[in-house]
């Protein structure tokens, strides 16, 4: 196939069409993934500045299966569960390594719900955990219902290797920490307020993993632009010069 323009010949080869129809949707499609996860990553930070504001609402009137009860403010009481702590692992703040403690809140129904009470850095080696007691007497926790950051790739059994406790897990499953603690857990979590006592570092902001929008924005125009020179490439090396006639 010979396409001819002016004093030029396109005549893709067959090996170079075919690898640049296989690439292509591809480099594309990779694009408009970002793009969407951009999407969704802004619209959960739209919902973090707007229900975060909100007056606290009790946590008995919230569905927590509900994605509308994502980052709203609300107040629980309880008591501390201090001899059944856990520490999120490989939770990075400001580049430092570290873990996020998460206390099982005993409800007056029989339930409980992990309180996210902030960031403490890792200390000299994983054998030295970090002391994170909490006091027994009933308590009135405000703050806000999210997810955990868990990874994609879930290695490891959720209650961790190690008995002692605090638990040191690598990622959060309700069902597994249920049976593990021997009560029925919320499948959310309360980000305890900042202003709030018993708590560790707690800058909360909607971080979906590790970064906002923007990079994902980012991944989308380099996808974009292989794109694009995956099609200029192959044009050039379909594309002669036809000689001149004299």
């Amino acid at each position: 196939m010979q396409i001819r323009i002016g004093n030029w010949a396109l005549r893709p080869g067959w090996a170079a069409t075919v690898a640049t129809l296989l690439v292509l949707p591809l480099l594309l499609g990779l694009g408009f993934w970002q793009l969407d996860r951009a999407r969704q990553k802004a619209e959960l930070q739209a919902a973090f500045a707007e229900r975060s504001q909100q007056p606290p609402t009790s946590l008995a009137e919230v569905n927590p299966d509900d994605p509308a009860s994502r980052y709203r403010r609300v107040v629980a009481t309880g008591r501390y569960d201090g001899e059944h702590q856990l520490l999120l692992d490989n939770q990075v703040h400001d580049g430092q390594p570290g873990y996020h403690v998460l206390t099982p809140l005993r409800l007056t129904q029989g339930s409980a719900i992990l309180i996210n009470r902030g960031w403490l850095p890792l200390g000299r080696s994983r054998r030295e955990l970090p002391d994170i007691s909490v006091a027994a007497e009933p308590v009135t926790v405000i703050g806000w219902l999210a997810q955990p950051t868990n990874p994609g790739l879930r290695l490891g059994d959720a209650a961790g290797s190690d008995p002692r406790w605090p638990r040191v897990i690598p990622y959060v499953d309700y069902d597994r920490l249920a049976t593990l603690l021997g009560y029925p857990l919320w499948p959310t979590v309360i980000l305890l307020e900042p202003g709030a006592s018993a708590g560790y570092g707690r800058d909360w902001q909607p971080r979906f993993g590790g970064y906002g929008p923007e990079r994902h924005q980012g991944y989308a125009v380099q996808w974009f632009a292989l794109a694009l020179a995956l099609v200029i490439l192959y044009l050039a090396a379909s594309t002669r010069r036809l000689p001149r006639l004299e």
